[in-house]
């Protein structure tokens, strides 16, 4: 069984979390699938469309077992047991809400909430987290991450999510970007998942030569 600790290691190997929002469960797979072909290894299916849980249970039982699926827009402490009785073992969020962050680490969830303030950064740490969503990212910009750097603990992975391209990940990842959240740009809603892979693969590329 995993800990966190292997989790968080597995998500630092290629540190890119495809953002499936609007997946259905009939193409989770498939999609899925191509992700992983392309070298995407982390997953996260957000909770504010319709289908997600059974999508995160779809992924988690038919991917690889490198692979980390879990849910996104995840709100509450309800959300957090939904996902994991799913299968799933990632937590993404657009906020930092202690509590939801305290019970997926409780869990034994790998838990990235999003935070775009030293205050909000700090609060995660402190409440388990283990690696910080940086969102939006337009909003934090390159200038934020910096200053972020220069106050956190060293080592804290930080990924920015919103509006990330292949050709943007090079200047992010100068200015502190460990990692990344990859969302319409690599999937929206009628993306067929031969389009995933060529997309997937021109962001694995670009970060490997980030």
């Amino acid at each position: 069984m995993s800990t966190t600790f292997d989790l968080l290691a597995r998500a630092r190997q290629t540190p890119l979390v495809a953002i499936l929002r609007g997946l259905v469960p009939a193409e989770a797979q498939a999609v899925g699938e191509a992700l992983v072909e392309s070298g995407f290894r982390t997953l996260e299916v957000p909770l504010n469309r319709p289908g997600a849980l059974e999508c995160i249970a779809t992924l988690a039982r038919t991917l690889p077992a490198d692979a980390i699926v879990g849910g996104g827009t995840m709100l509450t402490v309800a959300d957090v047991e939904a996902v994991h009785a799913a299968g799933g073992r990632l937590m993404v969020s657009p906020n930092c809400d202690v509590a939801v962050i305290r019970r997926a680490v409780e869990l034994g969830m790998l838990c990235a909430p999003g935070v775009a303030t030293p205050t909000e950064a700090f609060a995660a740490l402190q409440a388990g987290a283990h690696a910080l969503k940086l969102f939006p990212a337009e909003m934090v910009g390159h200038g934020g991450i910096k200053a972020l750097k220069s106050v956190l603990p060293a080592g804290t992975d930080l990924w920015p999510v919103g509006g990330i391209t292949p050709e943007s990940m090079g200047p992010w990842k100068k200015a502190g970007a460990t990692g990344f959240g990859i969302g319409s740009q690599l999937f929206a809603p009628g993306t067929s998942a031969a389009d995933v892979l060529v997309r997937g693969r021109a962001y694995v590329q670009a970060w490997q030569q980030a």
